[in-house]
């Protein structure tokens, strides 16, 4: 498979997205001379049907940006300056291959740290060769849980992971509740499906704090408090099983553990559901009916509610509720998360890799770089993430990467809010610019993602990188790997069920069930005995207050408004922050923008014990009263004074899972 041959004239090249997004686009993108000029939708994914979001439509800008790195480059000057001299490749990677191995020798491999976030990125670029290289390496392990981590250990624990409800059968439904996602920004082509399920007599309703663009398309907007999800769903437990409306047969058949959930749920009438979410009990209650009487009936759990102290229970019961409603069997029944297990590849190729005995929490890199718990961290190594400006307890996670006893490196497209910080700067490809898989977690779709361009200056991708370590710290095996290509086809050789022959013939492969798979049909839970489990022991164990306990709202006096960081139609998490965008706001609700006398653009403070962020206000009733909210994956330069709302939020843990606890910061907000 070589390289697609660069034309003077207009040519086309297809290729797939495989940026953090359910959808996976395929792309047609145009070149001239060999330079991209257009990226329009390709057609081979045909729920994405032609079209893709703006971020991507857009992406030259990143390609050919200001911001782009070209070179590897080592600092000079204090840190944080983003002061550099351009070196030769063979100088940077001795340089680093040297600090690694005397960190190695004088601390131990576990004093280095890997520190990344795959979300962006496609089979190759995550969990290849630099899981090969660190493991091998001995280096501390990172338990990559700042998103998906809850939600991820619910569905585990309840169905192991079970296929879920793709786009296509959305229609089908005659009732969808729409949880803490919003696919107008993260997910965009699920809308038009919602759209048509709305004109066929579906009823949408819609759990969020905010009034998103699919929470005012909907029939009912209950706009919960952050943090409060899992009284609600309990409260809809305790109405299926009180009321006579839980289908016994089912769960006897299909589930265990629903007499504790049974019990669990019994002190959430929807009166103390309604007194902790701030959602009438009328309102809880009639959605609650509504489910109960409606077929096929479908529940689209996202990530939003994970992100506080109780999002593992919450994400478990709401994924409970077909299985207590008996909601499965039924073509747009069920529930809808993510398809990214449904493919069964197992990424074979990382099974000669060593296990490292230490864990590092990437939720709590900041304190583990400023009062470590055990080995001190003297080599960081950064790449496919922003930690500067994406982990929680930010101005913890700057003091730490200000250290001149530690070794940075950082491997990214662009010069990171990170990048400043590093000794080492090293120029990664794009997507656009090596192969890839890009396989999608809503619908079913598993394409090759071919390069487009040759790489711009002297970038270099993921896997020739880590295998050059690999070989200068003499870690080589027979059969490694030498660059992406050849990486990309011995995978393929190890892919299950003719997967990858397909995707070496056509680039795409044939989707399981013909990409809609029927729950409890098609596929079942992936547990041990087939069945739910609605109480497992293990997630049981796990959670502080057992599974399905709740905390309250750590809100004082003091600091009385909800923080949240919701997904923005600008950026991918971090990725495309470099990028020109208007001014940040901070929005507000009308009542508590008047008691504070706010105005619309004026400066104001947000802030608590752990720091400040200032800001323009926008004053809007799109947010719920007790609620402020900030975008998430802006950079420090989007801000007055340079902090982002991560500034302000704990390195707290969630229930399950070890997740962040974005939603879980309590701020007060003054005009300046």
């Amino acid at each position: 498979m070589p390289r697609p041959a660069v034309a003077p004239s207009e040519s086309t090249v297809e290729t797939a997205c495989p940026l953090d997004c359910p959808d996976a686009c395929s792309l047609t993108v145009t070149l001239r001379g060999g330079r991209i000029t257009r990226i329009n939708g390709g057609t081979a994914n045909e729920v994405t049907r032609g079209y893709i979001c703006a971020k991507v439509r857009h992406f030259d800008r990143r390609v050919y940006g200001d911001d782009r790195l070209h070179y590897p480059a080592v600092r000079r000057g204090p840190k944080g300056k983003g002061a550099f001299t351009r070196v030769t490749w063979d100088d940077a990677l001795d340089r680093i291959a040297e600090r690694l191995e005397q960190v190695r020798r004088s601390d131990g491999p576990e004093a280095i740290l890997p520190l990344c976030y795959g979300g962006s990125n496609g089979y190759l670029t995550q969990d290849y060769a630099d899981a090969i290289f660190f493991r091998r390496l001995g280096a501390s392990r990172l338990l990559r849980s700042v998103c998906a981590a809850p939600t991820g250990a619910a569905n585990a624990g309840l169905y192991g992971k079970m296929g879920s409800v793709a786009y296509q059968d959305y229609p089908s439904a005659r009732l969808i509740l729409i949880w803490g996602v919003n696919p107008g920004v993260s997910g965009i082509h699920l809308m038009p499906y919602l759209k048509e399920a709305r004109e066929q007599g579906a009823t949408i309703v819609v759990i969020d704090p905010r009034a998103t663009t699919v929470a005012r398309q909907s029939h009912i907007h209950l706009a919960v408090r952050p943090g409060t999800d899992l009284p609600v769903a309990l409260a809809i437990h305790r109405h299926l099983f009180e009321e006579g409306l839980a289908d016994e047969a089912f769960l006897a058949a299909h589930a265990t553990g629903a007499d504790a959930l049974r019990e669990r749920a019994r002190p959430w009438t929807f009166e103390r559901a309604a007194e902790v979410s701030g959602v009438p009990a009328d309102r809880l209650r009639q959605v609650a009916d509504l489910y109960a009487r409606t077929s096929p009936a479908l529940v689209k759990c996202g990530w939003g509610l994970e992100r506080n102290r109780n999002g593992g229970s919450a994400a478990a019961a709401v994924l409970a509720l077909p299985a207590v409603g008996g909601k499965f069997g039924v073509r747009g029944g069920g529930y809808s998360m993510s398809n990214s297990a449904t493919w069964g590849i197992d990424r074979a190729w990382l099974q000669d890799a060593e296990a490292a005995s230490r864990t590092v929490n990437m939720n709590r890199v900041g304190r583990e770089l400023t009062t470590p718990s055990g080995t001190p961290i003297r080599a960081l190594f950064v790449y496919n993430c922003n930690p500067a400006v994406t982990l929680p307890d930010q101005a913890r996670v700057l003091q730490g990467l200000s250290r001149d006893d530690l070794f940075t490196v950082v491997f990214d497209q662009v010069l990171t809010d990170t990048a400043l910080y590093a000794d080492v700067v090293l120029p990664a490809t794009t997507f656009l610019e090596h192969y890839d898989y890009a396989k999608a977690y809503g619908s079913l779709s598993l394409q090759l993602a071919r390069p487009v361009i040759e790489p711009v200056g002297e970038s270099r991708s993921n896997t020739e990188v880590f295998m050059d370590l690999v070989r200068r710290l003499s870690l080589s095996r027979d059969g490694d790997p030498d660059d992406d290509l050849d990486a990309m086809l011995a995978s393929l050789s190890g892919m299950p069920s003719g997967i990858g022959d397909e995707l070496r013939a056509s680039w795409r492969a044939t989707p399981p069930y013909g990409g809609r798979p029927v729950q409890f049909v098609d596929v079942f839970p992936n547990t041990q005995d087939r069945k739910v489990h609605l109480c497992p022991e293990a997630l049981d164990r796990e959670a502080p207050r057992g599974l399905y306990g709740y905390e309250e709202d750590p809100a004082t006096g003091r600091f009385p408004l909800a923080l949240i960081s919701p997904a923005s139609e600008r950026t991918i998490s971090s990725t495309l922050g470099e990028l020109t965008r208007p001014d940040i706001a901070l929005d507000i609700n009308p009542a508590d923008a008047d008691a504070r006398s706010i105005d619309d653009d004026d400066e104001v403070r947000v802030f608590n014990s752990q720091g400040e962020v200032r800001l323009r206000a926008r004053v809007t009733p799109l947010v719920r009263p007790g609620t402020v909210s900030m975008p998430k994956g802006i950079w420090r330069r989007h801000t007055s004074n340079g902090w982002t709302s991560n500034v302000l939020v704990p390195d707290s843990l969630t229930d399950l899972g070890g997740g962040a606890c974005f939603n879980d910061a309590r701020v007060d907000v003054e005009k300046i």
